[in-house]
């Protein structure tokens, strides 16, 4: 019999029973629903509603519960409702009257927006853990390769050359701005909702502060009806994820260029790629097309969850049921998506090489060879015509910048001599751009000494 049945004279259709129940998935919740209801009761206690022998009695049941459930003795029943009720159901059979004492002063609305929360604040931190892991692996890469050149892109044609370190600790800034994110949405995800009953609190002289401090939230939430007709902090924690999700998107979306066979910049290992039932010659990255794949479904998710509440009247509605498959599904989904990433591009064998022949082609010291005449005087937009000349020369001649005599440069400008050589190799153009963000050895120093006090910081708090 349903824990509500009073009020009804007919049981409830079986279909509507299994369009109702969330169990099948919100039993992932258990853990943080004992948790609640154990602070709950003793809360309760403190505050004289229950006595201490029957909180005593409930806290050394749900703590029984979580054991049995946790060492496979105790399966969940997939015909109840949900988690609440399946733990108060099985909590009543095992300690009798006392059981039903839990509930008072306490809604299944208030309930699950606590278990919610705390269940997300618990996955925030693993997630900023996972991050911080592919944080060191960038951090290991840009250390071996401060002196890689390779050629940097706009509109994913040669530009500028830069170094692999510099373009690798790009993402590492993009992660730290995803850590901040995740972390700014646990300070709002950080309220405790319980008392707040099913809109409107209780009659019972209860204290959401003692419950507060239990379960360690900083503060309780303002307004017992947002309290339990607000999930902002879900969808702010799956909008993160898809920023998030985009990044590693992009990512992946090098790694994809980068191996293939046109660029050949990397290869991958053969425990992080797969090989075609048909080509023999093939190494797929698999692993990098599925996060870029995967960022889809996430932001899926946000949209989901930004549909289900756009037209909610306050306070509960059961359309809010749907909040946790969506954002259960993001946070399985990133987490799955970094654990195999950070490894895939630790393995990566980097084929600089490769990288610095690429860099030679492009004419990307273009740039170079113009500041090179405005360091003598002339004014950038002449310096920039005359430069678009020589390059016009060469492509019809089939040289490169560096490949041309000092009498070749002459012919477009007095202004050049045999420093030229020295300005555009591609090591000066690297390492005389010491503007702080930029791809010299010194600079990029100071990016890599800024990401290891980052992630030592973030580490230690």
């Amino acid at each position: 019999m349903k824990l509500w049945a009073g009020r009804f004279q007919k049981d409830t259709d079986k279909k509507v029973n299994d369009f109702n129940s969330s169990i099948s998935f919100d039993m992932r919740l258990y853990k943080e629903d004992i948790k609640g209801s154990i602070a709950h009761s003793t809360m309760l206690c403190m505050c004289n509603i229950i006595s201490k022998e029957e909180k005593d009695q409930i806290v050394n049941g749900l703590n029984g519960i979580l054991e049995d459930i946790e060492n496979g003795k105790l399966e969940f029943d997939l015909n109840a409702e949900d988690i609440h009720m399946f733990i108060e159901e099985v909590l009543t059979k095992r300690i009798g009257s006392a059981g039903k004492k839990l509930h008072t002063a306490r809604s299944r609305n208030d309930q699950v927006a606590l278990d919610i929360r705390m269940y997300l604040k618990k996955e925030i931190k693993e997630i900023v853990k996972l991050i911080i892991d592919l944080e060191k692996v960038i951090l290991a890469k840009a250390e071996k390769n401060k002196e890689t050149i390779m050629p940097g892109y706009t509109h994913l044609q040669r530009a500028q050359p830069t170094t692999f370190a510099h373009y690798i600790l790009a993402y590492s800034v993009m992660l730290k701005r995803d850590i901040d994110r995740l972390n700014d949405c646990y300070k709002r995800m950080d309220e405790m909702p319980l008392g707040s009953g099913a809109l409107a609190t209780t009659t019972y002289p209860i204290d959401r502060n003692i419950t507060k401090e239990l379960l360690g939230f900083s503060k309780i939430t303002e307004n017992s009806i947002d309290s339990v007709s607000d999930r902002d902090f879900v969808i702010e924690l799956c909008s993160c994820l898809s920023i998030l999700m985009m990044h590693l998107s992009r990512f992946s979306e090098e790694i994809i260029l980068w191996c293939s066979s046109e660029f050949s910049f990397i290869e991958l290992d053969d425990a992080y790629s797969t090989g075609s039932s048909i080509m023999p010659q093939k190494k797929n990255p698999d692993v990098a097309e599925l996060v870029r794949g995967k960022a889809g479904r996430v932001y899926g998710s946000l949209i989901t969850l930004l549909t289900v509440m756009k037209s909610l009247p306050l306070a509960y509605n059961k359309d809010m049921q749907e909040d946790k498959q969506a954002i259960f599904d993001a946070v399985d989904t990133i987490k799955m998506c970094l654990s195999v990433f950070a490894p895939m591009f630790e393995t990566i064998t980097v084929n600089a090489k490769n990288m610095s022949k690429a860099a030679c082609g492009g004419f990307i010291n273009a740039t170079d060879c113009a500041d090179y005449l405005v360091k003598k005087g002339m004014p950038f937009r002449d310096a920039y015509k005359i430069v678009g000349k020589i390059i016009n020369y060469c492509i019809e001649n089939d040289k490169y910048l560096e490949s041309l005599s000092q009498d070749e440069f002459k012919s477009f400008s007095n202004e050049f001599d045999n420093t030229i050589y020295e300005a555009i190799s591609l090591i000066t153009c690297v390492n005389e751009r010491k503007v702080e963000g930029g791809p010299s050895i010194v600079s990029v120093q100071k990016q890599i000494k800024d990401l290891k006090e980052f992630i030592k910081l973030k580490v230690e708090s």
